[in-house]
């Protein structure tokens, strides 16, 4: 599958997902297919997802990290021993864990393209604090 068909599979599943977002047409041009899935992901609430999705959405936001370019630790220089200041696209940092400022319900920003500290991040993750939150709710 290449990169673009990735993006049309994500854009797709998550166009379907949503009987309100069915008519929405899938724009020609890339950008806009990008603001577009960027858009969905979003708006979308933690549910379930399938494997193959989430699959294919690590897949595709790798490749675009790899694209932007990837900022390691090692690409730093500390502050003091062992603190670091850093401000970029965290979508860009090779980490275990990035804290969330998020919101008072933990879910982080829905509003389409803001561009916050938490839109960049998929939706795998947000599907993993869901099943987090079930189960120690």
């Amino acid at each position: 599958m290449t990169h673009e068909e990735k993006r049309l599979y994500l854009i797709k599943t998550l166009l379907a997902e949503q009987p309100r977002y069915r008519n929405i047409e899938i724009p020609a041009e890339e950008q806009a297919q990008k603001d577009l899935l960027r858009s969905l992901m979003n708006v979308r609430l933690p549910a379930p997802l399938s494997d193959e999705y989430i699959g294919i959405e690590s897949d595709y936001l790798k490749e675009e990290a790899a694209a932007k370019g990837i900022t390691r630790l090692t690409d730093l220089t500390p502050v003091e021993d062992g603190i670091y200041l850093w401000q970029g696209d965290i979508t860009t940092l090779e980490c275990d864990a990035i804290v969330n400022a998020a919101n008072s319900q933990m879910l982080g920003c829905f509003q389409p393209l803001h561009n916050c500290i938490d839109n960049p991040i998929p939706l795998q993750i947000t599907r993993d604090f869901s099943s987090f939150t079930k189960a120690s709710a």
